[in-house]
């Protein structure tokens, strides 16, 4: 996977599966990918090791494409997104009201 297009994917998982992780896992992965740190800082910051950081998040995408596969939030999102990318171009004021208020619900 293209570096730029697994930083987007992971980020779009974290927002959707965010809530099940532990908190030191959502530390670990804000720090790595928010805040840019490299895995030294991170480690530095928490006291353990780099491998120890690397395994962490090694297993947190584990954890968040399985959550995925399960519970396919973000494809649904995704396919949501399309449809309304859809009405978007019909000239209709009705449904670009309606689709404007499904995505303030989301």
């Amino acid at each position: 996977m293209e570096l730029l297009n697994k930083k987007d994917f992971y980020n779009n998982l974290f927002d959707c599966y965010k809530e099940l992780l532990t908190e030191k896992q959502k530390e670990y992965f804000q720090s790595y990918y928010f805040d840019d740190l490299s895995l030294s800082e991170i480690a530095d910051n928490y006291n353990v090791s780099r491998s120890a950081i690397y395994d962490q998040l090694k297993k947190i995408y584990i954890i968040l494409e399985q959550y995925e596969e399960k519970l396919g939030l973000l494809d649904k999102e995704n396919k949501r997104n399309e449809i309304y990318e859809d009405y978007l171009d019909l000239d209709n004021h009705e449904i670009l009201e309606l689709i404007e208020r499904l995505r303030n619900v989301e």
